[in-house]
């Protein structure tokens, strides 16, 4: 079976996205922070980098002070409008060291020094849709692409269930997941 063109595939996610209530879209946030607690990979990494969620992603919010409080260096994505992509930043505060930034995202603030890609133990990744063997489609701008380019860490796609699909076409600049979580399942890749 062929797969549906990112354009087309894109609108059919979002409009399973948008049929999701705000009532849900927290308690999908809890279950999926929960998950991620449970596995394996959060007890073992050194460093996390989360991202700032948008209406149509989870909300991992929650975990970040708990991964400060465990000892975990703690890392968002920064927007740099000179190279079009993210960059990792550290953080110590949630609160203190976040504001506003491109597009209305939380981004780390100017006081927040660089994190090196290359020494991120988990990266989550938020996507428009991932499927069953680690393809993800972003929002089709290639930033976070760019960003994952430099990470050796394990890449973890998060997302609603109405998000995972059967099959994302693949091209050579796609960045593949080590292993996805919902708030009902969470998906190792080889």
């Amino acid at each position: 079976m062929a797969a549906i063109p990112k354009k087309d595939l894109r609108l059919v996610v979002r409009a399973k996205l948008h049929a999701i209530t705000p009532e849900q879209r927290v308690r999908a946030s809890a279950l999926a922070c929960a998950r991620l607690r449970e596995q394996k990979v959060w007890a073992q990494v050194k460093s996390v980098m989360f991202y700032s969620a948008l209406i149509d992603v989870l909300d991992f919010a929650p975990l970040f002070d708990v991964a400060l409080a465990s000892g975990k260096s703690v890392a968002l994505p920064k927007f740099v409008e000179a190279t079009k992509s993210y960059v990792p930043f550290k953080i110590s505060h949630a609160q203190r060291d976040c504001a506003a930034g491109k597009f209305g995202i939380i981004e780390p603030a100017a006081t927040c020094a660089e994190f090196p890609a290359n020494h991120l133990d988990l990266i989550l990744v938020p996507g428009v849709a991932f499927d069953v063997t680690g393809h993800r489609l972003g929002r089709g701008q290639g930033h976070y692409d760019r960003l994952l380019a430099n990470v050796v860490g394990i890449k973890c796609g998060v997302a609603f269930d109405e998000q995972l699909v059967q099959r994302i076409p693949a091209e050579a600049h796609d960045i593949r997941m080590n292993c996805v979580l919902t708030p009902t399942r969470f998906i190792e890749f080889a």
